[in-house]
């Protein structure tokens, strides 16, 4: 079992930034991808972005530019550092991690909100 906890939202005006942080523990050698979905209200869950643990990068068009992940290894917790937020970026954002057997975990969620 992989455990995962995410913090770092909170509520930021139109053009500002903030950090997610989702730090991993429990069987965190199994893990492969870790990363980001969100969900706003009345919409479906959907990605944000995700690493590996090679450090291969996958986002999500609409953050493209605007938001990095990256991952420290060696801490077991991965980053989403978002820029330039826009209103459309309020979401509850999740934390996620597949293990190497293809089993997905996931985080309480973090709500981040964005004023315009």
């Amino acid at each position: 079992q992989v455990q995962l906890v995410g913090s770092g939202g909170g509520l930021v005006q139109a053009g500002g930034s903030l950090r997610l942080s989702c730090a991993a523990s429990g069987m965190i050698f199994s893990i492969n991808a870790m990363g980001w979905y969100r969900q706003a209200p009345g919409k479906q869950r959907e990605l944000v972005a995700t690493i590996t643990k090679g450090r291969s990068t996958n986002y999500a068009d609409s953050v493209k530019g605007r938001f990095t992940i990256s991952r420290d290894n060696a801490k077991n917790t991965v980053y989403l550092q978002m820029n330039s937020l826009k209103p459309e970026d309020t979401a509850v954002y999740y934390c996620y991690a597949k293990d190497i057997t293809g089993v997905d975990y996931w985080g309480k969620g973090t709500l981040v909100t964005v004023s315009s």
